[in-house]
């Protein structure tokens, strides 16, 4: 009887010992802000219908008003929350509560505590935003964020003959614009004096003038859009400084921007044509953004892998000819899933790529199989009706949960219990959007984490998205030699790495996820939200999941994800 316990306690211990984490991190906030929105607000160029940049990992939103509101007293028109308030009598709810710092409220005790879309009579949403201001997201837990408001005033200054932009101090209300020697200070022909923004009036406005003397130095009365006077001190100095004109073209699939420094008062003329023709052609000046010393345009209609030539003309300047390749139409290696393999020292081990072929996805199956089968493997039933497509499931492995994913990159190896991944692989195109077929059965989640324990029993959700990272020589990660944007680690504590669509390196991310059984094949398409349209891609991440919160051993078991028919849309 001792001989028969001690074989199970050796048996179990083996099991524990090999508990293998496989699935792909996704990244978990509780009690998140998801939406907010303000009177006035923009973008950070001052155009309309932007939403506020809400970043999860540290807790901040960052958003933009015009001109024409008091930042000191700004009225929040719409606030979105998401997060789990626990009462021990009844059952979960999802109903989280948020305080706003009340030094910074106009009336604190009628501040609505809950989500809104909709300022009800009798409430007050004002805000002083001429700092940021801590919001506290209270769940079972409190989650404090920062949001961060930035007023777009316009505030502009061009003159005759000026040389770079103007110095504006709106702390200190002062303004310094620096002129040719060859230029008069007494006979300066002013060309933009928005110093209290585009809605706003400065008194005397010296673009009314023929000329304005600035001999020395000069004092306006400026009000702001929504009434506020200050007084401003303007100096202009002669310099010995020259403006060049210079150009810099960033090609992608379809277009390309140039963009650079010219002289004040000058329109750059911007042609281009195909390297194999000589006929050149003109942009159109309309479609040249330019400030006093700086220009920025986009050449569209261009096609994919071809070269092309552009030259810049500024004034009497003309710079040297500059040839540029737009970038491939590049697709997903296997995309729609039909190659697969085992591995020959282990037949459970399924592996998306076939036998001596270089891999472009792995799975967490190297984990999986330790203790048990592959959870993400091929199968027959497909969205075209013939091929392989990727079935993942979220299974119950001898003692712990897994969900079945597939990812762009390598999974390096197991650490004790948990996975270490190589996310990314090399990418230099700018799709659009990614498109994709996939049925979905969501289970009830039966198993879960301490942490997670309020969402036993509602329904599981997949999760499927894509980032392009820009990553510079110094910004990789090492493993066995091999450098990838990002090593995952999901081993919790102070080394553990997990994906952040936050992060700086990202350029472009989408996302989809679903939360209920899907049972005919469907199509989907997630559009990429571009962070930052200056810098070019060097990798790319696509990953599939059929739990969302599989990283964190949460799930229900018997949830299935089937995709199919991946593709990268270029518009």
């Amino acid at each position: 009887m001792k001989f028969k316990t001690i074989v199970w306690m050796a048996v179990a211990f083996v099991f524990a010992a090999c508990d293998i984490k496989d699935d792909v991190p996704y990244p978990i906030v509780y009690g998140q802000i998801t939406e907010f929105e303000v009177e006035g607000q923009c973008g950070a160029d001052g155009s309309a219908g932007a939403s506020a940049v809400i970043d999860k990992s540290s807790r901040t939103v960052t958003l933009y008003v015009s001109d024409t509101v008091n930042i000191s007293s700004l009225k929040i028109t719409k606030i979105g929350l998401s997060g789990t308030t626990y009462n021990p009598d009844v059952d979960y709810k999802d109903s989280p509560i948020v305080y706003p710092d009340s030094s910074a409220c106009i009336n604190y005790a009628l501040f609505p505590k809950t989500a809104f879309s909709n300022v009800e009579k009798g409430r007050d949403t004002r805000v002083n935003f001429t700092h940021e201001v801590k919001f506290v997201v209270r769940t079972y837990q409190d989650y404090v964020w920062t949001v961060k408001v930035h007023q777009v005033l316009g505030r502009e200054i061009e003159v005759e003959n000026q040389i770079g932009q103007a110095v504006i101090d709106p702390y200190l209300c002062n303004a310094i614009v620096y002129v040719s020697r060859e230029q008069s200070l007494k006979k300066l022909k002013v060309k933009k004096f928005t110093l209290g923004g585009t809605h706003g009036a400065v008194t005397p406005d010296p673009t009314t003038y023929e000329t304005y003397d600035f001999y020395n130095l000069r004092r306006f009365i400026v009000r702001t859009g929504w009434g506020k006077i200050e007084q401003w001190s303007v100096l202009v100095c002669h310099t010995d400084e020259v403006v060049e004109t210079t150009a810099k073209v960033l090609p992608r699939n379809l277009n390309a921007t140039v963009s650079g420094t010219k002289p004040n008062g000058v329109t750059p003329k911007i042609e281009y044509r195909d390297a194999s023709t000589t006929e050149w052609r003109t942009l159109p000046a309309t479609e040249v953004k330019t400030t006093a010393t700086t220009y920025t345009a986009t050449i569209g209609g261009l096609r994919p892998s071809t070269k092309y030539v552009c030259r810049v003309t500024a004034g009497d300047v003309q710079l040297e000819q500059q040839e540029f390749a737009t970038v491939s139409l590049q697709q997903l290696p296997n995309a729609s899933f039909d190659d697969w393999s085992t591995d020959a020292s282990n037949s459970k081990l399924y592996c998306p790529w076939t036998t001596g072929a270089t891999s472009f996805w792995d799975t967490g199956n190297r984990g999986a199989t330790t203790v048990g089968n592959s959870n993400s493997v091929p199968t027959e039933d497909t969205s075209t009706g013939s091929g392989r497509a990727a079935f993942l499931e979220s299974k119950w492995i001898v003692i712990k949960f897994a969900a079945g994913n597939i990812f762009t990159g390598t999974y390096l190896k197991t650490d004790g219990t948990n996975g270490v991944l190589g996310f990314g692989r090399p990418f230099t195109a700018f799709p659009s959007k990614l498109s994709f077929d996939y049925k979905y059965v969501s289970k009830p989640i039966d198993k879960f984490d301490e942490s997670l324990a309020h969402l036993k029993g509602k329904p599981d959700s997949c999760s499927v998205y894509i980032a392009l990272w820009h990553v510079e020589d110094n910004e990789y990660e090492e493993f066995q030699g091999e450098k990838y944007p990002l090593i995952i680690r999901t081993k919790p504590g102070k080394d553990q790495n997990l994906f952040s669509p936050d992060d700086p390196r990202v350029i472009a991310y989408g996302q989809f996820t679903k939360g209920s059984t899907v049972s005919n094949w469907t199509s989907e398409t997630i559009t990429l939200d571009y962070k930052n349209t200056e810098l070019a891609p060097t990798h790319i991440l696509v990953v599939a999941s059929s739990s969302k919160y599989g990283d964190f051993f949460t799930g229900g078991v018997g949830s299935t994800l089937v995709v199919d028919n991946m593709k990268l849309i270029y518009e």
